[in-house]
């Protein structure tokens, strides 16, 4: 019989990287704490049909729309093992009209803002959802408001999300450094599965929804057709998975703006600025299509966006077509 082979574990991994680098004290416990809540919504996504959690709970969230009982639940399970963490001082949700102030002065405290469940619509269909997290860190000496909570995305410190599909995976990034952990459903730990992700220099596919095509401006059809032209299309309807398939294959995911909702439909401060801290640490590029989604300066938490994101230069030749380059 073969020996199993070690893998390096999350809390390891964390240890080792980390810590010998002096990196932002209690980020660890924060990190740890998405990984256990991971963990625990892995356990309902994969019960939600036999504990008869599908389906809507009859309310609608501040984004105003239907809220998915397992929406619920995951915001529920994050915001327990974060508060739990010690080490967090707010929580920004989509799910949750008002900041969750936990410890506004908390020392080494930082604030996260998450979507608990993306794809929420794909529940139902089996198909990869995922959660999104983006991570700031609180001004020392600051007692956090929801004011600061309205942070631009450069300013984050590390951004992480996490797929329910075919197995759990757990992307974290940081500085310079983007690393892909996958769930032992044995042990319940994540182990190091995709060290040191780069988005590949080949670009074979486009991720859109070719649905939208007559509600966009002349020159944002146009960059959506150079993509069909050149690129294989793989859409599946849920950010996260989108996302994650063209940062480990190469490609480029593309929500632009319309002519009906200029603000564009995804979340700034939940979608857009976490998967854009991912991006680009792995060497990729986010934007609105007008400019670098990182530096946009938030008004308010629940902020929409357009979004293109994926492999540099793809991105970079699609926002100047947009813009009539």
């Amino acid at each position: 019989m073969a020996v199993a082979q070690h893998r390096t574990t999350l809390q390891e991994y964390i240890t080792s990287e980390w810590r010998a680098n002096g990196l932002n004290r209690g980020l660890d416990a924060v990190i740890m704490a998405i990984a256990e809540g991971s963990r625990r919504v892995q356990l309902q996504v994969q019960q939600a049909a036999l504990a008869d959690a599908l389906g809507a709970t009859g309310e609608t969230n501040v984004q105003g729309e239907i809220v998915q009982r397992l929406d619920a639940a995951s915001s529920e399970i994050f915001v327990e093992t974060l508060t739990g963490s010690g080490h967090v001082a707010a929580i920004g949700c989509e799910e949750i009209e008002d900041p969750v102030i936990i410890d506004a002065d908390a020392a080494d405290g930082y604030i996260v803002l998450m979507d608990p469940l993306d794809g929420s619509s794909n529940i139902d269909v089996a198909v990869s959802i995922g959660s999104i997290f983006g991570i700031w860190r609180k001004d020392p000496g600051e007692v956090v408001t929801d004011e600061s909570l309205l942070r631009p995305g450069n300013q984050q410190v590390a951004a992480a999300y996490v797929v329910y599909g075919s197995s759990t995976v757990l992307v974290l990034a940081t500085e310079d450094s983007v690393c892909g952990f996958t769930l032992d459903p044995e042990t319940g730990t994540f182990a190091v599965t995709h060290p040191n992700i780069r988005i590949p220099d080949d670009c074979p596919y486009y991720s859109t929804n070719e649905g939208n095509n007559k509600v966009l401006d002349e020159a944002t059809r146009k960059a959506i057709g150079l993509l069909r032209d050149q690129y294989s299309q793989r859409y599946v309807g849920s950010l996260v998975a989108d996302f994650h398939r063209n940062l480990l294959k190469g490609g480029i995911f593309a929500y632009p703006a319309d002519l009906n909702r200029k603000e564009g439909r995804l979340r700034l401060m939940y979608e857009a600025n976490p998967l854009g801290y991912v991006a680009e640490q792995a060497g990729g590029a986010a934007s609105t299509g007008y400019g670098r989604i990182m530096d946009v300066v938030p008004e308010k938490l629940h902020q929409r966006t357009p979004l293109i994101l994926g492999n540099k230069d793809v991105v970079e030749a699609t926002v100047s077509v947009i813009n009539g380059g």
